[in-house]
């Protein structure tokens, strides 16, 4: 009687680590190997095949992730003739403004009580003005979104009134259209 020798399983050597799954704070990363011979007549089995472990990401995308847009309806543009201005306060140089297409990703239910966010429903996009009053010294607006990934937003005039969008597009030199929103 012949006896048929066992055939250990041999695996090839661990690829490299993907990029953490997160672009901003906590995620996952994996990698994997090959079976270069599999197991036979009872051999060894194999050893895992993939491994995950955390990761901790960190980027200038991060910083921006984390900011949190305050936002009020366009009835509080500034592009208005105040008599009462004082003029000092005529020689501050005015900004081009800029829009940013937001697709809103949630919104919670304290926004449908005042008629201006009650247009903040999930899926809905809307256009955001970052206006030159609102701008922070890089002449951006603070949440102004980041481009396929979910930033957070806060109405500045309704209680209770946040959620979270996504850019879709940003358009220089602009103006949103009526019954949109401003940046604060």
């Amino acid at each position: 009687m012949q006896t048929v020798a066992a055939i250990d399983c041999e695996v090839r050597q661990w690829g490299p680590w993907s990029p953490c799954s997160s672009v901003c704070g906590a995620g996952t990363t994996e990698r994997s190997r090959q079976v270069a011979t599999p197991p036979r007549n009872g051999g060894t089995p194999c050893p895992d095949l993939k491994q995950r472990r955390g990761c901790l990401a960190h980027t200038e995308t991060c910083s921006a992730a984390k900011e949190v847009a305050k936002i009020l309806p366009d009835s509080f543009k500034r592009n208005f003739k105040d008599p009462w201005r004082r003029p000092h306060m005529l020689m501050k140089e005015e900004k081009k403004s800029y829009c940013v297409q937001m697709r809103v990703k949630q919104a919670s239910a304290a926004c449908k009580v005042k008629p201006w966010s009650a247009g903040l429903v999930r899926e809905r996009s809307v256009c955001v003005e970052c206006q030159s009053d609102a701008m922070t010294t890089d002449n951006r607006c603070c949440g102004d979104g980041l481009q396929n990934i979910r930033t957070f937003w806060s109405a500045a005039s309704a209680p209770g009134c946040s959620g979270s969008w996504v850019r879709e597009s940003f358009t220089e030199d602009c103006r949103c259209p009526s019954y949109s929103m401003i940046f604060v």
